[in-house]
């Protein structure tokens, strides 16, 4: 299946709101590889096929473990995922799907896990799985942030702030590369703690008009109270528009609990 770009942009009429809301839904884009996913994965497409097996790496329920064994599959590479943790029979749905669409799966124990980008972790990695394209986990790298750049480009109406979930900071840093100077990003984390600033900047480069909220994260990563799924809830019932809970509730009940100046139009990327 070929994806839907540009993915379409949709207006939120809602009362409790005094800035006019739109949802880029990108979740739309592409069944199996929705979302920053597709946008992520688009341009390290070409070198994944070249080197004709991908390596990456993400937890149990990473969506970015999905989305890359669906890119093998659909394009034509080999993947390898390489998963946080212990294994734990039988899969989870996410890992089951990854297996379905061809993905091998190998585990590294939490410690070893943290020291992923050291030398001597990648190099038994490539010793044991041969040559590959290595991703980062949560597929962020420069040609991430290039794809997740072409969001903004696709966006005819003028707005003044475009917000999204941050999980790694690549869509965020592309994001902010690509406003125009009345324009700021903002990036509502889904992780405790302050760390992913760094992990944004380095993405981005020169680019600065950007922000990260860290008050939504209900408790970190896949935390998900029902607090948030009451909001996800009540939003879908409203306005027809389904809600992924780890990622984009938090962004979405970030956006109606922020003080937008009324009257300003605020973009909200719909990850998937």
């Amino acid at each position: 299946m070929r994806p839907r770009l540009p993915s379409p942009l949709v207006e939120v009429v809602d009362k409790r709101l005094a800035f006019r809301l739109l949802l880029k839904r990108d979740d739309l884009i592409h069944p199996e590889i929705p979302g920053n996913k597709w946008r992520k994965l688009a341009h390290n497409l070409a070198p994944a096929r070249a080197a004709g097996t991908v390596l990456t790496f993400g937890g149990a329920y990473s969506n970015h473990i999905r989305a890359t064994a669906a890119a093998g599959h659909h394009y034509g590479f080999r993947t390898v995922g390489v998963i946080r943790g212990e294994e734990h029979l039988p899969l989870n749905d996410s890992l089951a799907f990854a297996v379905s669409r061809g993905m091998t799966l190998t585990y590294l124990d939490r410690a070893t896990y943290r020291r992923k980008r050291d030398a001597d972790v990648l190099a038994a990695l490539r010793e044991r799985w041969g040559e590959h394209y290595l991703l980062p986990e949560g597929g962020s790298n420069d040609l991430a942030v290039l794809g997740c750049r072409e969001i903004v480009a696709e966006i005819a109406e003028d707005f003044d702030v475009i917000c999204c979930p941050c999980g790694t900071g690549a869509t965020l840093a592309g994001l902010a590369t690509a406003l125009r100077p009345h324009q700021r990003a903002l990036g509502f984390s889904v992780l405790r703690g302050d760390f992913l600033r760094a992990e944004v900047q380095d993405l981005a480069g020169r680019a600065d008009r950007w922000s990260l909220d860290t008050r939504f994260h209900f408790g970190g990563y896949a935390k998900t109270p029902p607090e948030l799924h009451a909001f996800a809830d009540d939003f879908t019932a409203r306005h027809g528009v389904p809600v992924e809970r780890i990622y984009v509730a938090k962004m979405l009940y970030g956006i109606f609990h922020s003080d937008f100046p009324a009257g300003s139009t605020v973009v909200a990327v719909i990850t998937g």
